[in-house]
């Protein structure tokens, strides 16, 4: 789901950078590193670290990993989760070149906020109701939307960076990129939910005082 670098028009990678700081620098503020619960964190976000390197070969060409971000969301809240998912993207992108630097910006915000907020509130939502849905839901749709973003986000840049009507750089549209990025993690997004609800189901059986909003 990283999108590499040379993907993206600097029109769009340095407003998402300057977005994502700004969201990073408010989301510092919401939260409190409570040091009881940064060991389970720390596993956590290293977790998702493993779970990112983990690639599924589908449909050719494409790809798809898991993320831990719905987990790490429900568990902790959206605003830690957001930040320690950054951390993880900006460790993969700096040292070992998985997803790009110049699309860091991107990544955190599609990845990092978006699923994570998505996941806390659909959680929230349909808990009430069952928290198996819930968390299955949370799980399924943290990806699904990330992804959604990011086709998005690729499909619009021939219409943001082209010459003589030539793309100069992602050159698929929109009709293209919905299909080749929101199919496959769709399957993701099946797998993500079910690793969802159980691992949420496990740390919250041993590990329930420690967590956001127990």
């Amino acid at each position: 789901m990283h999108i590499p670098d040379g993907f993206l028009s600097p029109q769009t990678y340095i407003s998402a950078t300057v977005v994502a700081a700004g969201l990073l620098a408010y989301s510092s503020k919401k939260v409190h590193f409570d040091t009881q619960r940064i060991p389970i964190l720390a596993g956590l976000s290293g977790f998702a670290f493993v779970l990112m390197l983990i690639t599924i070969p589908v449909l050719g060409a494409t790809s798809i990993h898991l993320t831990g971000i719905a987990i790490m969301s429900i568990l902790f809240g959206p605003w830690m989760s957001a930040i320690a998912f950054a951390l993880v993207l900006l460790v993969q992108a700096f040292l070992l070149g998985d997803g790009g630097v110049t699309s860091l910006g991107v990544n955190i915000i599609s990845m990092a906020f978006v699923g994570s907020f998505c996941a806390h509130f659909v959680h929230r939502s349909l808990k009430q109701y069952s928290e198996k849905i819930a968390l299955l839901s949370a799980g399924f749709l943290s990806v699904v939307a990330s992804a959604f973003l990011i086709a998005i986000t690729l499909g619009l840049q021939p219409l943001i960076a082209s010459q003589d009507g030539s793309p100069l750089y992602f050159p698929f549209a929109l009709d293209i990129t919905l299909v080749a990025v929101m199919v496959p993690n769709m399957i993701a997004g099946v797998l993500e939910a079910f690793l969802t609800m159980s691992a949420v189901g496990f740390l919250h059986k041993h590990f329930r005082g420690y967590l956001y909003d127990a």
